[in-house]
């Protein structure tokens, strides 16, 4: 009997060196992810996968090559009315249905594609957290599970199953601050071949729109315009890593009411901030959301301040109660509380 435990335990000694070694060399959660997005953007893939959200199901096929230094994309969608987005370089095609097909310059799709593909990740570890939830099994391969929670409670979350083979995405489910599903992005087939580079790299010989040139306004000089008033405002609090990406200025086609729009990103999510001289039809206290997407609306005296984007109510309503007219101060570039 003593015997047989010596032995046990002789053999437990041998084994703990190589558990440790495995544990050891096995990348953390944020190399992991580094993983991810570096396995999205060089590998030659076509994955078949469904959208869910609260109240619709969208099948979409998308594939991805990078050929000669180029990336090359096509993303299908296949239900419903006929519509894709090719992308080219640096260059994006849009195919909807009731418009007129068009390419921008840009260098990421606008679309339903897989969530953090080409984020930042360095950047985006200062505001969010990567958590490793253990493993399980998605679209018929083991996957490590990795929880993306923000660092405060200002923002969603993304739960995500990364193929430990190949590293891509297997599904990738978004969670409000309640832990609640918005949305779902969920792999059913997928095939890592270099024959879809070969695929995609006819691209190339495909004519397709011509890049959007913004119009020139037409001058009329028989009718003097009156000078734009410039609405001075500045946000005050925004939360921690949102940054002003964009900003707009422009006049509503109906009312001829002029608006001014600015565009904050913390790189994984995005909101606008609108304002505009008040009207007849402004909802006052209006506060909707819809699956990912929350629209708030206030009124500040004669403004019109509305908030759309993906964050929460609670994040969207405090937003809109921080713009202000006063031309003092300076705009809050990003804050964490």
């Amino acid at each position: 009997m003593n015997k047989i435990l010596v032995g046990a335990l002789a053999l437990v000694s041998l084994l703990l060196p190589l558990q440790a070694s495995a544990e050891a060399v096995k990348p953390s959660t944020e190399a992991l992810l580094h993983q991810m997005g570096q396995a999205s953007r060089d590998l030659s893939y076509e994955m078949s996968y469904i959208w869910v959200k609260k109240n619709s199901i969208d099948t979409l096929r998308y594939r991805h090559a990078l050929e000669n230094g180029q990336s090359y994309a096509h993303l299908l969608f296949l239900s419903g009315p006929p519509q894709e987005v090719i992308q080219r370089g640096d260059e994006v095609s849009y195919f909807e249905p009731g418009l007129d097909p068009f390419t921008i310059k840009s260098n990421k799709m606008v679309a339903p594609i897989l969530p953090l593909m080409k984020a930042n990740i360095d950047r985006l570890a200062h505001f969010y957290d990567f958590i490793a939830m253990g493993r399980a099994r998605e679209a018929g391969v083991a996957c490590d599970v990795v929880r993306v929670a923000p660092k405060d409670g200002n923002r969603y979350s993304y739960l995500l199953w990364i193929d430990q083979t190949t590293h891509l995405v297997m599904r990738a489910d978004l969670l409000d601050r309640e832990g609640e599903l918005l949305e779902q992005f969920r792999v059913v087939s997928f095939v890592v071949n270099p024959k879809v580079a070969e695929m995609l790299s006819k691209l190339d010989q495909v004519k397709l729109p011509a890049v959007v040139q913004l119009p020139q306004q037409p001058q009329q000089p028989q009718q003097p315009q009156q000078p734009q008033k410039k609405l001075e405002w500045a946000v005050k609090w925004l939360p921690n890593g949102f940054a002003l990406i964009a900003g707009n200025r422009h006049r509503l086609l109906l009312t001829e009411r002029a608006v001014e729009s600015r565009m904050y990103s913390d790189g994984l999510f995005s909101f606008s901030v609108y304002v505009s001289d008040v009207d007849n039809f402004v909802g006052r206290g209006q506060l909707v959301r819809q699956g990912r997407r929350t629209l708030t609306t206030r009124v500040d005296g004669s403004k019109e301040i509305t908030v759309v984007g993906d964050i929460p109510p609670e994040t969207a309503r405090r937003i809109a109660e921080n713009v202000t007219f006063d031309n003092t101060k300076t705009e809050v570039t990003q804050t964490s509380k």
